[in-house]
């Protein structure tokens, strides 16, 4: 059947009863198969698809305000993260709206910044405006949710809510095999910030796996970020102080990929060669890490897919379609890259090590800027 759309800017609005008239169709007919309802299974095919036709031809929009009166749902999702400017939050915010806009849900986005206040005052506004749910991103869940909720790298039990996270463990343990058998035994840690949801679940994976592997861990040679920045300068003044006191070390294990990349510009910028003179190995995989120059050894965590399935057992949990889960584990990859290598031997001058070349050079460096880096293509 064909029918002619008509470009008259007066016609009225084209609803269920334009399109129940023009197939001689019930009106519940036709929103059964439009809403694609249970009930359409018993409707034959040929008959759907010409409703489906017509309405694709008159260019029938569905009401959602009604439709979300008539059904009491919104089909709208509350994305609760800590910033949206950062490549962490960005790939799993991506991954987010990827399955929710298949699924044909809509979700509104608020930034906290980790400021308490505005995650409450936020959360309350978007129960408000009717969201069914919440997915969070870097944001620690303290308290049980008014609605229901996944927790992108949320550690602690809460009632509620499913907490969706990487096998920190594996992945400590992942690094430091790498770097042991690489020959490294002076290995340098970047904590992360303190607000950052992972960063006490990760340092503790990290020395859980030290003591298992024999990596001994010395204060001297760890260093806490403290900025919130989204940029590689997150890690450049933490490397420039690991290097101004003095203490020997081959490898840097940083907190994330941004921290590791800001390092490598301070080591470079000091007269150091990655790996050469000091391995270093960020965490997360964001796309800059191919263009980190060496291109970056790193942990692969697969935030985009996080991110799709944060979205998949929300709505599944929405609509009852699986039974609450208090955790999802998703595990790591080590990415072995040429930002890490065998460890160097020091000569007896002790000019063949990290620390001799560093003593030569960071007083030199202190006062500049990072160094820029070219991109360099994954080989």
């Amino acid at each position: 059947m064909s029918v002619k759309r008509t470009t008259d800017r007066s016609e009225t609005k084209v609803t269920l009863q334009t399109l129940a008239r023009h197939l001689n169709l019930a009106v519940g007919t036709i929103s059964a198969v439009l809403n694609d309802s249970p009930a359409a299974r018993a409707i034959p095919e040929h008959t759907k698809r010409r409703i489906l036709d017509v309405a694709r031809e008159l260019n029938y929009q569905p009401n959602y305000f009604a439709r979300s009166l008539r059904l009491q749902r919104t089909y709208t999702i509350g994305v609760i993260a800590e910033q949206i400017g950062d490549p962490y939050g960005a790939m799993v915010i991506s991954g987010i709206e990827e399955h929710l806009r298949e699924s044909e849900y809509f979700f509104l986005t608020v930034i906290h910044r980790h400021d308490p206040q505005i995650l409450q005052n936020y959360s309350r506004m978007l129960v408000t405006r009717g969201v069914e749910g919440f997915i969070t991103v870097d944001t620690s869940v303290t308290e049980r949710p008014s609605r229901p909720t996944v927790a992108v790298a949320g550690h602690a039990p809460v009632p509620g809510v499913t907490n969706l996270i990487l096998d920190q463990q594996l992945a400590a343990r992942l690094v430091l095999t790498h770097l042991l058998e690489l020959g490294h035994r002076d290995i340098a840690f970047m904590k992360g910030q303190a607000a950052s949801s992972d960063s006490a679940t990760r340092w503790a994976a990290i020395c859980a796996a030290s003591k298992e592997l024999g990596v001994r861990i010395r204060p001297e040679l760890v260093v806490q970020i403290e900025e919130d920045l989204t940029t590689p300068q997150i890690g450049y003044p933490y490397a420039k102080e690991l290097l101004s006191r003095g203490k020997h070390f081959t490898a840097l294990f940083a907190y994330n990929d941004l921290s590791a990349i800001g390092a490598i510009w301070a080591f470079q910028e000091a007269g150091l060669r990655v790996p050469q003179d000091i391995s270093v190995v960020g965490f997360d995989d964001i796309p800059m890490a191919v263009f980190s120059n060496p291109q970056l050894t790193t942990v692969r965590q697969p935030l985009q897919q996080m991110g799709q399935m944060a979205a998949k057992t929300l709505i599944d949990q929405i609509e009852g379609r699986e039974k609450f889960q208090a955790e999802i584990v998703i595990e790591p990859a080590l990415i072995v890259r040429a930002s890490t290598g065998a460890a160097p031997r020091t000569s007896s001058s002790g000019m063949g090590s990290a620390l001799g070349l560093a003593e030569l050079s960071y007083a030199k460096a202190a006062t500049r800027g990072p160094a820029k880096s070219r991109p360099q293509r994954d080989g």
